[in-house]
């Protein structure tokens, strides 16, 4: 009976350090903080907050990476189960023939057959001296933290995917219209050249290009109209709903430009997912190294049986019956056939890799920083330009109206300043989408974060 004491002893000490480190190797539930909602105000669009959260609840890559996120949670447990006791029970039933008598010295024991009943309770449990089993752990959390990244790229990459394709949708209606005018005005050139033609005011040559012409605007529109199913029926994957027949969007006049930053700089980077992604790999690695030097170490594993046996089924919990043993078994390789060495080695290398990584991440995250604040500063440049131009043009077709009132200009000269107003309105359409959506570009460059937090680098 003392050895079944010390066995409970062991075990409740056991049963004590597992829970009082599962406390400290607490997993904190997947919570989708990564979102960020607020940032999406800006714009002054319901429409698209709307689709924003549709798509949180309803995107497919978005869910594919939350499953991921909580299959590695589940990991971190597997690991954490490792560096516990294990318990479990094995019984046995067996009945046993002997065909031959057996001596033990002038002792004789005839042949015989009986049944035997072995019913313990066996434990297992391997002394983490070296703390190995919890660097192992460790290095599997960390595993988690890149996955959590990865999740969390996926929503920035989806929800700026989704505004891009929203404000580009509501470009090609602005467009499409401006087309339509531009093909309804240059109908009714041709129209002014035809009877000018039948009149013997122009050439042929004169009539042809005005129809050619008609036939490229005309293509454009067709175009336009392609490209608005496209960008509708990606908005449709993105929201995950195979059921959408309609995609609302905001109207063109009713958009809004959100404020730009002068610049950014470089520091800005540190809340980009994938360069987070790289520190915990880094860490990680870290890990597997002190877990590979820890493998040369011996081991030591403690073990313990309680419950009972015996030869028949009515004795089986009876007094003489109990069966316990416990003890430890220390081991360590001798000869491993350099297996530890090279894991050793391997692990290094994967460290210098992943330094290595580490600098390429920043070097790209600045490159994608710097290309999103010049093509933001293009853009605006250009929208700028255009809206000159835009204005310019309008002047000179109200004056063009005016002149033609008063007789001093044809319906003809009038339809082509009107052309020139819608030619110049559609650059300025497309500055004005590609304004917004260098904003957007800008908030993906930065990690998915608002330009406040980086005022203090601005």
């Amino acid at each position: 009976m003392k050895i079944l004491k010390i066995l409970l002893i062991l075990l409740f000490l056991f049963s004590q350090f597992a829970l009082t480190e599962a406390k400290e190797q607490k997993i904190t539930p997947n919570k989708p903080d990564y979102i960020n909602l607020d940032w999406w105000t800006k714009f002054s669009d319901q429409q698209l907050n709307d689709y924003l959260i549709f798509a949180f609840e309803n995107n497919k890559d978005l869910k594919i990476a939350t499953a991921a996120t909580n299959q590695a949670q589940q990991v971190v447990k597997m690991a954490f189960a490792d560096q516990l006791p294990q318990l479990s029970l094995s019984a046995n039933l067996n009945r046993e023939f002997t065909s031959s008598n057996t001596y033990f010295g002038d002792l004789l024991i005839p042949d015989y057959t009986q049944s035997r009943f072995l019913l313990p309770v066996s434990m297992t449990y391997e002394l983490d001296i070296w703390g190995e089993n919890y660097l192992k752990t460790k290095s599997v959390k960390q595993k988690l933290e890149m996955i959590k990244q990865d999740e969390r790229a996926s929503y920035i990459s989806i929800t700026t995917a989704l505004a891009s394709n929203y404000f580009n949708l509501i470009k090609a209606d602005k467009l499409i219209e401006n087309q339509q005018k531009l093909v309804k005005a240059q109908e009714e050139i041709v129209k002014k050249y035809n009877e000018k033609y039948d009149g013997g005011l122009c050439s042929v040559s004169d009539v042809l290009n005005q129809k050619q012409l008609l036939t490229i605007y005309k293509e454009e529109l067709n175009n336009l109209k392609e490209k608005q199913d496209v960008l509708e029926n990606q908005l449709k994957v993105i929201l995950g709903d195979r059921n959408l027949v309609e995609i609302k969007r905001s109207s063109y006049d009713d958009i809004k430009i959100p404020e730009l930053p002068v610049d950014i700089k470089t520091e800005a980077i540190k809340n980009r997912p994938d360069l987070i992604k790289t520190e915990n790999y880094i860490k990680k690695i870290g890990l597997d190294v002190k877990v590979a030097r820890r493998e040369f170490l011996p081991k030591f594993l403690i073990f313990g049986q309680v419950g009972f046996n015996a030869y028949q089924l009515s004795k089986v919990f009876g007094p003489n019956t109990f069966l316990s043993n416990a003890g430890v078994a220390p081991y360590f390789d001798i000869f491993a056939g350099g297996r530890k060495m090279a894991m050793l080695k391997y692990q290094k290398q994967e460290y210098e890799k992943a330094l290595q990584i580490y600098e390429k991440t920043i070097l790209t995250s600045i490159q994608e920083i710097n290309d999103a604040m010049m093509n933001s500063k293009t853009v605006q440049q250009n929208l700028k330009t255009s809206a000159e131009r835009f204005e310019l043009e309008k002047e000179k077709y109200d004056l063009s109206t005016q002149q033609y009132e008063i007789g001093a200009i044809s319906n003809l000269d009038k339809l082509e300043a009107q052309q020139k107003v819608l030619l110049s309105e559609k650059s300025n359409i497309s500055n004005k989408i590609d304004t917004i959506i260098s904003a957007i570009n800008i908030y993906k460059a930065i990690g998915g974060v608002d330009y406040k937090p980086y005022e203090e680098l601005l």
